[in-house]
């Protein structure tokens, strides 16, 4: 498992029983979580001193009961990175703490490359956290998500953050039309990161399913790296694939012409109340790609 264990503003209080008790900065918030399926420690606490809980509705969807007076929204940090976080519909927060060992990750590679002029897609890019990690450690960054609200997110986290307006660019599109542009204008990327989401629509109502167009889209942005390019990186929250399915696309995609080597695993988080019995909580998976 690659696990997010550099946090210091983020903490996984506690998890077990559909549920999970995070701290974000100084704000306790409580959540459902479908893999937290083991009892919870109870005697943690802090359960009941919650600051915010998000309660699902019979009806589906949720809401967010707040018990103490929060912020629509404030900034956590996580090393050179400022985030914005804030309770959202779907008990999103705009930020995935687990991401951390893939932001980790993807810039210590650009980093080490030795290069200042290394040019990383991010698709599905959400609020932009990845962006920021990415441009934070030298790279310039084209975002692209197909939901616009999240646009602004993204483009706070990357201020707040202090990366040069020069390192970004910021896209709202459907996915597949922008890469499909991007083939037929030759543009080319260093690196690639995408985290899609299992299900969702993109600006002009078109439906994306992960497990039906991962491949695809893989397949795609294998065509956009550079003659010697540095890494893709694919995450997923989708439950029908595997980190293993993933791997496998990135092989097949991406060594015959380019070589390198593969790995995949679980993303997680430690849970504090269980760190004596080395408990994590799975939360989704990540298959990697780098140059050999």
């Amino acid at each position: 498992m690659w696990a997010a264990r550099k946090w210091t503003d983020y903490e996984l209080l506690d998890a077990g029983r559909g549920e999970k008790l995070e701290r974000w900065g100084k704000y306790i918030l409580r959540r459902p979580d479908p893999q937290a399926i083991w009892p919870a420690n109870k005697n943690a606490g802090a359960w009941g001193a919650a600051d915010a809980v998000y309660a699902r509705s019979s009806g589906g969807g949720g809401r967010w009961d707040f018990n103490t007076q929060v912020p629509e929204s404030w900034t956590i940090g996580y090393g050179v990175l400022r985030l914005r976080v804030k309770p959202m519909q779907f008990k999103h927060t705009g930020v995935f703490p687990e991401q951390a060992a893939n932001w980790d990750w993807a810039a210590e590679k650009i980093r080490a490359s030795g290069k200042s002029d290394i040019k990383v897609l991010n698709l599905f890019a959400y609020t932009g956290a990845a962006t920021a990690a990415a441009a934070a450690a030298g790279a310039a960054v084209c975002h692209v998500d197909a939901a616009r609200g999240m646009l602004g997110m993204a483009k706070e986290n990357a201020v707040l953050s202090s990366v040069p307006a020069r390192n970004t660019r910021f896209i709202v599109d459907d996915v597949f039309k922008f890469v499909r542009r991007e083939l037929r204008r030759g543009s080319r990327y260093d690196a690639i990161i995408m985290d899609p989401p299992a299900y969702g629509r993109g600006p002009d109502g078109e439906l994306w399913k992960a497990e039906d167009q991962l491949s695809e889209i893989i397949d795609f942005c294998a065509g956009l790296l550079s003659e010697a390019p540095l890494f893709f990186l694919v995450s997923s929250y989708a439950s029908g694939i595997s980190a293993v399915s993933i791997e496998n696309t990135l092989k097949v995609a991406l060594k015959g012409k380019h070589g390198g080597r593969t790995e995949s695993g679980e993303l997680g988080l430690p849970v504090s109340s269980r760190k004596k019995d080395g408990i994590f909580l799975p939360c989704g998976c990540a298959a990697r790609w780098e140059r050999g």
